[in-house]
């Protein structure tokens, strides 16, 4: 059964022949060798490229490395990489005719000196260059800045829910929950059964994201390392900070780990793309608060399987959901802040801060978004939509809920939509 991943294959399509190497990122096993050699590849055969121009080759393919003359078992056993020098005696025999070339590389860390082979084919007229890699250095955030400014990344994110009921046989409502509690990995969404899904998961953080990382930085504690991906699993969507993590890990695992560690072991979730961050934003103030801030996970699945799949607070979980759709259509986040001054029934002033869950920046287009689980009454409502109120400018207010109401707006403005529409309709916040 395929997944097709339309959006990007039409990001890469946007980006054919632009003089960049197209970098495809993401974290690992969410489709990106997939989208390279299958999809990408199609669309080149079917508008009519021919075969012998598109040069798929995979640096962790045994048949593959036979071409070039090495050999998949004797480059593991002597730990080196491939020989450049081979490899382009081997693209130099492919490339001989006229017109352009498609180089699909996949795996291409495993390439020594990769990053000078590739810009060294950006000077060839003839090349168009699509590139991806599985392990944490190439995962990097950094990576583009290995190709010297001539890289293009087209991030690829695990499955969205519209991507996922593609292949979920059932309605949206179960569809949502099954989506929400294992992720849109594919690998795991293909699996049918509950219990394969949940090892499958267990699997990659123990046989892939956490070594991938301890390996990359030399991590020398790796425990801690784990204890903090714990903790953030249990506090996702929770303003939080290095002092504050810090003194978790002093009260319930009685460690002494430092802030400095605690944030570093940050970057490097984040650059291997398991988590996000978004920092607070003073709406009024129109400033950037630099501590706490929020952490979502790029898959609820992984997040899940972390701990055990014991805590599910739907509340969070829906907020997670909501964030990773955000980015997935482009949107920068921010956690919106609103301060507000009060008169208390004895005159006094008091002053507090009202949360938006997300301010959401695409250009000069801003909207703000709350996430609420349920409003199951007037009460709930105005809790939701008091930082709204307090708002002086016009971009759009929405508010984003699990139930299932058709989308309407109030007397100030505000539109509430469940989230199955908000998921599955990309034209609804337009």
């Amino acid at each position: 059964m395929e997944i097709k991943r339309d959006l990007y294959l039409s990001r890469l399509i946007a980006r054919e022949h632009n003089g960049l190497i197209k970098v495809i990122t993401g974290v690992r096993r969410c489709g990106k060798s997939y989208l390279l050699n299958t999809i990408f590849y199609r669309h080149l055969f079917d508008k009519g490229i021919d075969p012998s121009h598109i040069i798929r080759f995979a640096f962790d393919s045994a048949d593959d490395l036979l071409l070039i003359g090495e050999n998949l078992i004797t480059l593991q056993k002597e730990k080196r990489k491939v020989d450049p020098e081979r490899f382009m005696a081997y693209i130099r025999t492919m490339t001989t005719g006229d017109g352009i070339y498609y180089l699909l590389l996949d795996e291409v860390q495993e390439l020594d000196a990769f990053e000078t082979v590739l810009n060294g084919y950006l000077r060839h007229d003839n090349m168009d260059i699509y590139v991806t890699g599985s392990n944490a250095k190439f995962l990097s955030r950094d990576i583009i800045t290995e190709f010297e400014g001539r890289g293009d990344e087209v991030h690829l994110n695990p499955l969205s829910f519209s991507e996922f009921m593609t292949v979920w046989e059932g309605d949206r409502y179960e569809g949502l929950s099954q989506y929400m509690l294992y992720g849109g990995i594919p690998l795991v969404v293909l699996r049918n059964d509950n219990r394969d899904k949940a090892a499958t998961l267990q699997r990659l953080f123990d046989e892939i994201y956490i070594k991938d990382i301890a390996r990359r930085h030399d991590v020398r504690k790796k425990e801690e390392l784990e204890e903090l991906l714990d903790i953030l699993s249990s506090s996702v969507g929770s303003l939080t900070n290095s002092e504050k993590l810090k003194n978790t890990f002093r009260s319930v695992k009685k460690s002494n780990i430092t802030s400095g560690t605690i944030k570093r072991y940050i970057d490097y979730f984040e650059d291997s793309f398991l988590i996000e961050s978004a920092n607070r934003y003073d709406i009024k103030g129109k400033a950037y608060i630099n501590t706490p801030m929020k952490y979502y996970f790029s898959d609820l699945g992984l997040r899940n399987a972390r701990i055990n799949f014991r805590q599910f607070e739907q509340n969070h979980t829906l907020e997670n959901v909501i964030y990773n759709e955000l980015r997935m259509r482009g949107y920068n986040i921010d956690v919106g802040v609103v301060p507000i001054a009060e008169k208390n029934i004895n005159g006094s002033v008091s002053r507090r801060q009202l949360e938006v869950d997300f301010v959401c920046n695409l250009g000069s287009n801003r909207i703000y978004i709350q996430s609420a689980y349920s409003i199951p009454d007037e009460e709930k409502r105005e809790q939701e939509i008091r930082s709204f109120r307090k708002i002086d400018d016009s971009f759009r207010k929405i508010i984003v809920t699990r139930d299932t109401a058709h989308p309407w707006y109030d007397e100030n403005g505000i539109l509430t939509v469940n989230v199955y529409d908000f998921l599955l309709d990309r034209t609804i916040l337009e």
